[in-house]
């Protein structure tokens, strides 16, 4: 059964506020979100005048991010544990009492939930985060599921990850993957998550409508960003330990083909089309292009230490940033030129784009 994108709590928040469509184009559609670290911000970059335009403030340690699907919102996690000091919204349906019971009586987290974490929900227009959403475990990276109905997030302290309700804002399902997960991505029909867990090098394959997982892929190695083919056939899985791009074909959950990129490989990405693979080699300094119909390889230096790696689906520029340096670069995807080259405030993470 289809599932509806219902958000009543997103809709109440912003009633009221007359937009244009115009305005919510520019909120989201011409501009990218970096989650920038232990600045405890996370930048907006106008992609049309390549500069940082605005930041996020109040956040902590944010790294993974992602924006619903229609780019009113941007749910951004933290991977510091909770302060347990602070208030979380409430879920819905739930009263003060029941949620002060919850909490030990105060509506704050007692001191043995020190390992909580917080998913921040901000209106990609105003800039203002909206609501805190409570987890399980500090956040490492985040997806938004393509019905708009779910944040999901990996936990690396808590082996698995977490399922919340964007409607409710309650988490609606743990699952146990395996230890350190690390990147989580959804295939096109949303039947399923795709998770890989770095302790194990294995990807965890999650059915969305029973929240279970149905089957674990051995890869070995240190497992850390994906990426999906636009056919959904093969997943694209950066092994750390080893250098290389690993595709992991679906079908049969077995390795298909592996691809050399260089020491401490970290983004990844694929072209819209999906037939040019991107990654980057923060050991090596060098981001790398692979043309998968043929294998042919190119490569540039782009010191220090490329980290994360996103591509615009409109026109396939890449969007890379240091993990030593902060800035963003901005790289024509044919010939690898650098194009612009962006100041951050800290250290630019999970990239977060509108949806073509």
């Amino acid at each position: 059964m289809k599932r509806k994108s219902i958000r009543p709590w997103l809709n109440s928040m912003v009633a009221g506020v007359m937009m244009g469509a115009s305005i919510t184009a520019m909120a989201s559609g011409n501009h990218a979100f970096v989650p920038m670290g232990l600045a405890d911000a996370v930048g907006v970059i106008d992609l049309e005048s390549y500069q940082m335009t605005a930041t996020i403030p109040d956040t902590i340690n944010t790294h993974g991010s992602a924006l619903t699907p229609d780019g009113k919102y941007l749910v951004a996690g933290s991977l510091t544990p909770r302060d347990t000091e602070e208030n979380v919204s409430r879920p819905e349906g739930m009263t003060e009492d029941e949620h002060a019971a919850h909490h030990g009586g105060s509506g704050k987290a007692p001191a043995d939930e020190q390992s909580t974490g917080l998913l921040y929900v901000v209106d990609t227009t105003t800039h203002s985060i909206v609501r805190k959403l409570e987890v399980p475990s500090p956040v490492h990276h985040v997806l938004v599921t393509a019905d708009g109905r779910y944040a999901v997030s990996t936990h690396p302290m808590g082996g698995g990850i977490s399922i919340v309700s964007l409607n409710s804002g309650q988490v609606v399902a743990t699952v146990a993957t395996g230890p350190a997960p690390n990147y989580v991505t959804e295939t096109e029909d949303g039947q399923s998550l795709l998770v890989s867990n770095t302790g194990n090098g294995t990807v965890s394959e999650i059915d969305t409508q029973n929240w279970f997982v149905e089957r674990n892929m051995r890869i070995g190695g240190s497992l850390g960003h994906m990426v999906l083919s636009p056919d959904n056939d093969r997943l694209y899985v950066n092994d750390d330990s080893a250098g290389r791009v690993v595709a992991l074909d679906l079908s049969t959950g077995t390795v298909a083909g592996e691809y050399t990129v260089g020491k401490a490989p970290h983004g990844v990405g694929l072209s819209p089309d999906g037939q040019t693979l991107y990654a980057t080699s923060q050991g090596d300094d060098r981001l790398v292009r692979i043309t998968l119909d043929d294998g042919t390889r190119q490569s540039i230096d782009l010191p220090p230490a490329p980290y994360h790696l996103a591509v615009a689906p409109t026109d396939g520029r890449l969007l890379v940033t240091s993990s030593e340096e902060s800035k963003l670069w901005v790289i024509d995807p044919i010939t690898l030129n650098i194009q612009h080259d962006i100041p951050l405030n800290g250290i630019g993470h999970q990239i977060s784009l509108a949806p073509r």
